[in-house]
């Protein structure tokens, strides 16, 4: 009985591997797509329980858990995530990465599914392919008006997805939405390329891991291949200790690999979390050989590339001043570790070098009004003075600058700084500013008009919570860099390092020569010729027929000395390392030429901000034209997309299409900037900005919110939840309620052509009264389509999500947020308007009750104006009277009740019997409210609406009515 017993289960098992196998066609990658995984064989294991920071010759055992074989997955929001796959490859520098998602729909109904991923702000796009259930989209790159007017074509047969794109400062939003059928399958791919630059001492490869939800098989993988050979590797905890001990990190003299594949029991939140954990950016940081030569000259398939990054010169004086953030966020050990490294870096001034220290939080202190020598006395003081704050109050970033800026330039104007030396300001902070000026486009201004330009700023942000974005724009605009110190992590130790990498001395005068006629097309990128570790990269064409070797001549000024290097290209080496790798790209050196190449010609076409105007530095009409045609025949020959080109996504037959559009040139000072003023609460808003398609930024501002007398006659739904619809030809009002179960979303508007949408979700009171439990609205859900934002309004706060960008607002606020077309106007503890294109209105009334009531609880209600602005297509339990129905009221006569009459009512050919009553319209009088007279429509409106109020359930906040 055994033995057929075994018989039985092995024929089960061959049956249920015969089923996986039939399934298995829809999920193949498509030939564009991500190579098997696979590790190198030579390379030394380290250990994944913590992330490491790896230097040469060390070995550690591997533990990696297999706790997920036979796991079993839920079913989130209906669609499974089988499997989200990332894979970049370094070579040389050059990373290519390819974001792959696949998803099933498991639901009786159809679904939307979202494909939303980040890449670096410029990086370029070569290539994008979906499958969904069966049919195939593939990508072309075309000028960006041929783009569009195929992308208008599509659109006019109705048989387009749109694919939006938003821009913030070093990220770039990537997304697209289908609807797919039952038991369909859908798969993205996604391909981009970008250059690494040698910032402060290292290497650093940013990947914003956005899965949405838990994944069965989740795969990030990093292969780096560095012929010149890798100094050291790092992986910082970037997800506060959640996943210590997932990545496997694998490093070799001139290859690593990292490998982050959580299981799904390690993606939860928490052990009995649905939600994942996987939202935000691992981070891989490695450094290159270079005590030998400076210069490294690698050659391949027709093209060079040119490294230059000397270290160890003669140190250059300087003139610091440290700006140090002490308010209340700063209390504890972040407070400590600054003190700590404060005294270290005191410890490395030297003699020459001139500093003070200005300390902030709402008041402005400084150590000492101006720069002072680095004697042992001076220091010893300074220590004395930093050991002795306490951190408190508020945060005052502007001043603090300012008042650092003005000591700089009051030194250099009386002529008591050395000519050869150089003057940095140091800030360090771990928040948004809370006092004085809070706009943050103006701080930036204000610094920005103030600063001379022998001066540059540095930025080092502490802490999860810190807004990077703003202390970025700070450093980019004043000849700086900004540096991101995690909470979990050792900030004595990374702001000693931070200092250390800054004061590498400025190289000037720097030349490349290559005396070789065969030399073509030399692209010279000298950007990152700044502190913070120096680099410039050379790349070019060459003819290998004329060439049998390539030497370069680097020439430079430092400090103290002239630098002549001159270094040859190890070409039969580099061809043979790269052939025996198969995770090296061949063509690394062509696509690092086109990449510096068409990012040097941008910049030569547009029209640039200096420090003190603006000028073009594209000199003539004809030039400029010239540098034009050049882009477009780069864009297309190397299928990249910049921002005079788009991606055409199509499907085979040509008719669906969608439009990847790279966003235009940033050559503004503040773009991307979330403006707020002082009735903010502070820390409520981090700073982001996602303009929609238009170039209109996202702005919020402080002040009055946008009041006017209320319209009398709209839409309202309030209480529990009565329904109040005003039909303007009739000029009647017609009431009901609908009684549900609380949790449930209620569809109240969904017009997927124009793209608007608001949903409701129900809570319960306390507990029932007369047998009954009154349910009432306690969060409102509003999606505005074309600008890709989505705003949920409850009773404890206003969340507005731009693109991949969220921000916070409270009740407490008063303020409006504002982009091209949408304005978001706050009314402290009263209202909340949403205006959009001016023409459409939506008004959120805020009802309190006292917290310690026995039966009721704080609710939301909702006024609507009528407005033509909908299309035919709107529905939902208000939206189908965007479109007034006929009804005739007649037969007016006594009721059950002798103050409310009864009648008969006909509406869409039906005849109802209705009830005449009062309801309450609260927005001129929250308390008591005002009187508005309606017929009452029983049994949950039936019969005036369309169908019954359960087929208007939804399941998600922003999901449409189906």
């Amino acid at each position: 009985m055994l033995a057929e017993l075994s018989r039985k289960m092995k024929q089960l098992m061959c049956l249920l591997i015969w089923f996986f196998l039939l399934e298995a066609p829809a999920f193949e990658i498509p030939t564009n797509g991500l190579p098997e995984f696979t590790e190198y064989g030579d390379l030394v294991e380290l250990a994944p329980a913590k992330f490491q920071f790896v230097t040469d010759n060390r070995r550690y055992q591997r533990s990696l858990s297999e706790e997920e074989s036979g796991e079993r997955m839920e079913n989130v929001d209906q669609v499974t995530l089988y499997s989200y796959k990332v894979q970049s490859t370094i070579t040389s520098r050059m990373a290519n990465t390819i974001i792959q998602s696949k998803l099933v729909n498991n639901s009786p109904q159809p679904q939307d599914v979202v494909f939303d991923v980040q890449i670096p702000k410029g990086a370029f796009i070569s290539n994008f392919s979906m499958t969904v259930d069966g049919t195939t989209f593939t990508s072309t790159i075309k000028e960006k008006t041929v783009g569009r007017a195929l992308y208008s074509q599509a659109r006019a047969k109705g048989k387009t997805a749109g694919l939006l794109r938003s821009r913030a400062l070093d990220m770039e939003n990537f997304k697209t939405e289908v609807n797919i059928r039952p038991g369909a399958k859908v798969q993205f791919e996604l391909h981009y390329q970008e250059v690494k630059w040698r910032k402060l001492g290292s290497y650093e490869h940013r990947l914003h891991l956005l899965p949405g939800r838990l994944a069965k098989h989740l795969e990030v993988d990093v292969w780096i291949v560095e012929p010149q050979g890798m100094r050291f590797l790092h992986v910082p905890d970037t997800f506060e200790g959640h996943f210590d001990g997932v990545p496997v990190i694998s490093k070799g003299p001139q290859k690593a690999h990292v490998s982050f594949r959580p299981t799904v029991a390690q993606q939860r939140k928490c052990p009995n979390c649905s939600e994942t954990a996987v939202d935000g950016e691992l981070v891989v940081m490695y450094d290159v050989h270079r005590e030998e030569k400076a210069g490294e000259l690698e050659v391949f398939n027709g093209y060079f590339v040119h490294f230059f990054a000397p270290e160890n010169l003669d140190p250059i004086p300087k003139n610091i001043l440290f700006v140090i953030d002490v308010s209340g966020s700063m209390w504890g050990i972040k407070m400590k570790q600054t003190v700590e490294a404060m005294k270290t870096i005191l410890d490395d001034l030297r003699a020459e070098d001139q500093f003070s220290v200005v300390d902030f939080n709402h008041n402005v202190r400084t150590w000492r009004n101006d720069l002072v020598s680095a004697t042992k006395t001076q220091i010893a003081d300074a220590k004395k003075y930093i050991e002795k704050i306490q951190p408190s109050g508020g945060t005052n970033i502007n001043e603090a600058l300012l008042r650092a800026i003005f000591i700089l330039n009051e030194a250099n104007n009386l002529g008591l700084l050395d000519p050869n030396s150089v003057s940095l300001i140091i800030l360090v902070s771990d928040g948004d500013p809370t006092v004085g000026e809070l706009k943050l486009s103006k701080i930036q201004k204000n610094v920005k008009q103030n600063m001379q330009d022998n001066i540059s700023l540095f930025s080092l942000g502490i802490g999860f919570d810190v807004d990077y974005d703003f202390l970025k724009r700070l450093s980019n605009d004043n000849r700086g860099i900004a540096q991101r110190i995690y909470g979990n992590q050792d900030t004595s130790s990374q702001l000693k390092k931070f200092y250390n990498q800054v004061s590498t001395p400025l190289l000037r005068n720097v030349q490349f020569s290559y005396p070789h006629t065969s030399v073509t097309d030399v692209t010279q990128n000298s950007f990152h010729n700044y502190f913070g570790g120096s680099e410039i990269v050379v790349a070019g064409k060459f003819d290998p027929a004329k060439l049998q070797q390539l030497g370069g001549i680097i020439t430079a000024t430092s400090a103290s000395t002239d630098l002549v290097l001159e270094t040859l290209a190890q070409m039969d080496d580099l061809e043979d390392f790269l052939s025996k790798d198969k995770h090296a790209d061949p063509d690394f050196t062509r696509k690092l030429w086109a990449y510096l190449t068409v990012n040097q010609l941008l910049a030569e076409r547009s029209v640039t901000p200096p420090l003190r105007h603006r000028r073009s530095l594209a000199p003539t009409a004809a030039t400029k034209r010239k540098i034009t045609k050049t882009i477009l025949q780069m864009s297309l020959e190397h299928h990249i997309v910049t921002p005079l080109s788009a991606m055409v996504i199509e499907n085979a037959a040509g008719d669906e299409r969608m439009l990847a559009d790279s966003p235009p040139q940033d050559i503004s000072c503040c773009s991307g900037a979330l403006y707020y003023g002082s009735k903010v609460a502070p820390g409520s808003i981090p700073s982001w900005a996602s303009p929609s398609p238009t170039p209109t930024a996202l702005s919020l501002v402080a002040g009055p919110p946008m009041e006017a007398t209320p319209p009398s006659h709209v839409i309202r739904v309030e209480n529990d939840p009565h329904f109040i619809i005003y039909l303007p030809k009739s000029q009647k009002n017609i009431c009901f309620n609908i009684d549900s179960e609380p949790g449930k979303i209620l569809n109240l508007v969904s017009d997927p052509e124009s793209g608007i949408l608001v949903n409701g979700q129900l809570i319960g009171a306390k507990k029932p009264q007369d047998g009954k439990l009154s349910t009432y609205f306690g969060k409102l859900g509003f999606y505005f389509q074309s600008e890709d934002m989505k705003i949920e309004v409850s009773t404890e706060n206003i969340t507005i999500s731009h693109g991949s960008h969220t921000s916070i607002l409270s009740w407490s606020d008063t303020a409006r947020v504002m982009n091209s077309r949408v304005v978001v106007s706050v009314n402290k503890e009263k209202t909340v308007t949403l205006t959009l294109d001016k023409e459409m209105s939506f008004s959120i009334l805020l009802h309190r009750v006292w917290k310690k009531h026995p039966v009721n609880v704080d609710f939301l209600g909702i006024y609507i104006p009528p407005t033509n602005k909908f299309s035919p297509k709107a529905h939902g339990l208000i939206g189908q009277f965007m479109h007034e129905p006929k009804i005739y009221i007649s037969n007016e006569r006594p009721g059950k009740d002798p103050k409310k009459p009864e009648a008969s009512m006909e509406v869409k050919g039906q005849k109802l019997t209705v009830t005449r009553g009062l309801q309450k319209d609260y927005r001129m009088d929250i308390v008591l409210g005002t009187d508005v007279p309606c017929w009452f429509v029983h049994n949950s409106g039936k019969g005036f609406i369309d169908g019954y109020y359960k087929d208007y359930f939804v399941p998600q906040l922003y999901s449409f009515l189906k």
